[in-house]
């Protein structure tokens, strides 16, 4: 162990060292109710006790106590964590790597396995991420050219939310060209620094065999996923609204699209790669996933470091043997179990012992609890969030407002939306645009708001109109002139202008009294509800479908390849 330096000397877990006073209450508690003696010893005469009784050891008994106080404060002195070390902890990360390439060719529509082989092959890749606990991660989604949906990443979560959005109509270019997704895959790992990983492919065809040729590598091996039937089916038209029609070729023939499972099988074999058909079960993902590679225990070391104390309460157990040992007795060992008991869930200033302010709030945003979170939240920006959540949106555009980034001006414009300062959210969508002029959302919202704010302005000057007209039912009606004079169909002296509506606004002028809206404004202010719930739905609503963006990046990143002559002759390949 060597030298104890006392100026370093501290506990991990310093909570436990509170065990320490319960376990020396309990060892003086049991040794003062065995000094009392038995009940007999104050019935019995004592020479007559001394006939009737065994004589007792004192020395074990009066021991045992005290035994087992040392033993649960030694514990809890272990558990505590002494510590007097530094160690410096590399940084390391397994070097496990997968890029999956999901065929999203218009085949992948056919419904030769239910319900069709685009919902089957999603499912199975999220089953592949699921099972992705450690290493990097991409998704590469393909078709007449490949595009990275995600690049490599440990945060598998990603990955998973963004699969329902893949079709074969957002892809720009038709076909199925497999060597432009194996470049993109190798450009993924060389950005990345990887000298190996796993390429997973996920179709129900390969036309080019030359295309996985080209990209042979024992480092990058490239197992293959078949996806479909033998037997295959035709391709629906569903996608572009005309349904019960199928893909025909020019002859007027439907299109069947079929697996080739002995051509994938060569192909993968190929490749240093394994091949296997989708089923329901596990056992295709374990089959490809145990690809093997070349040096399978490396890791990665990342360029950084970290220094941990190092525990040392494992001393303590060289301790508790011998007071174990010699405190064994039947029921006295039932003692240590309490130390393991786990904390009460209810257990409110114990969250604080092993959870940061942060974390228990982020419990209580998941779970449906916004105002909780509210008040737990440390983090400006989650805090902000809570409270938006929960309905206080002036409290949260100011938190927005303290906050730099783009998307707290987006989300505080989105604030003072929901609590009706239209023109404070236009102002600060404008802020947004003025700094990242293509965000979208931004855009929309503010021109949702500027139509609202007409409407508002606009019947904020009908009902003053209205409440003008209400409040002079006197006046006259007869035309004047730009001077003010009477016209010139009028002379001095003539009898009051008739006044036909002046019952009809005494009336209302009653039922603004009483507080309800005189006629006519009953359905301005229902629009006016109506158009307040739907702005406050469409703010709350949360992007769902990031469907639409993945298709502008896809069709982005195919005009530039198009302007750069990236094609060559792929127009005379096939669309399926």
């Amino acid at each position: 162990m060597g030298d104890l330096p006392l100026d370093t000397l501290h506990f991990i877990r310093p909570v436990w060292l509170l065990a320490v006073l319960p376990a020396l209450l309990l060892g003086w508690l049991w040794a003062r109710r065995q000094s009392r003696g038995s009940h007999w010893e104050t019935s019995i005469e004592p020479a007559l006790l001394q006939v009737l009784l065994e004589p007792r050891r004192a020395t074990r008994s009066r021991r045992l106590p005290w035994l087992a106080a040392l033993a649960l404060t030694a514990g809890a002195v272990g558990l505590a964590g002494p510590s007097w070390e530094r160690l410096p902890q590399p940084v390391e990360q397994k070097s496990d790597a997968l890029v999956i390439l999901f065929d999203l060719s218009l085949s992948m529509f056919a419904e030769d396995v239910a319900p069709s082989r685009l919902v089957r092959a999603r499912q199975k890749i999220a089953d592949v991420l699921r099972r992705r606990d450690e290493g990097f991660t991409a998704l590469v989604a393909y078709a007449g050219d490949a595009h990275a949906v995600v690049p490599l990443t440990d945060d598998t979560r990603t990955i998973e939310n963004l699969l329902p959005a893949l079709r074969p109509d957002m892809m720009p270019v038709l076909g199925s060209h497999l060597g432009s997704a194996l470049e993109l895959a190798h450009t993924l790992f060389d950005n990345a620094g990887l000298r190996q990983g796993r390429i997973l492919v996920i179709t129900d065809a390969v036309d080019d065999m030359s295309s996985a040729g080209e990209h042979r590598d024992p480092r990058f091996p490239i197992s293959i996923l078949g996806v479909g039937t033998v037997e295959g089916a035709p391709i629906p038209l569903h996608f572009i609204d005309q349904p019960g029609q199928v893909l025909r070729s020019q002859q007027g023939n439907p299109i069947v699209a079929r697996l080739d499972e002995p051509r994938l099988a060569d192909i993968a074999e190929l490749s240093h790669g394994r091949y296997h058909t989708l089923t329901l079960g596990d056992q295709d993902i374990d089959h490809l996933l145990a690809t093997p590679l070349p040096g399978e225990d490396e890791t990665t070391e990342v360029e950084r470091e970290f220094d941990t104390w190092a525990d040392r309460g494992f001393w303590v157990l060289l301790l508790l043997i011998p007071l174990l040992l010699g405190g064994f007795r039947r029921g006295v060992l039932a003692v240590v179990p309490i130390l393991l008991l786990p904390a009460p869930a209810d257990a409110g200033p114990w969250d604080d012992l092993w959870q940061r302010r942060d974390q228990q709030a982020y419990e209580s945003l998941r779970d449906g609890e916004p105002e909780a979170a509210a008040t737990l939240f440390e983090s400006p920006d989650w805090r902000a969030a809570a409270l938006y959540r929960s309905g206080e949106y002036a409290a949260a555009a100011d938190s927005y407002a303290r906050q730099p980034s783009v998307t707290a001006q987006y989300n505080r414009g989105n604030a003072l939306a929901l609590q009706g300062d239209y023109q404070g959210a236009v102002a600060a969508y404008d802020q947004v645009l003025a700094r990242q002029p293509d965000h979208e959302d931004a855009r929309f919202n503010k021109e949702l708001v500027e139509k609202l704010l007409e409407q508002q302005e606009s019947q904020a000057g009908e009902d003053e109109r209205q409440q003008q007209g209400g409040q002079q039912p006197e006046q006259s009606t007869r035309p004047q002139g730009g001077d003010g004079s009477q016209g010139d169909d009028e002379q001095e002296g003539d009898q009051p202008a008739e006044q036909p509506d002046s019952d009809e606004q005494q009336s209302q002028q009653r039922q603004q009294d009483d507080g309800r809206p005189p006629p006519g404004q009953e359905e301005s202010l229902a629009t006016r509800d109506e158009q307040q719930d739907a702005l406050e739905q469409w703010l709350r609503r949360v992007p769902d479908d990031p469907g639409g963006l993945l298709r502008r990046k896809f069709q982005y990143e195919t005009n530039l390849r198009l302007r750069s002559g990236d094609y060559g002759s792929r127009e005379t390949e096939k669309i399926w």
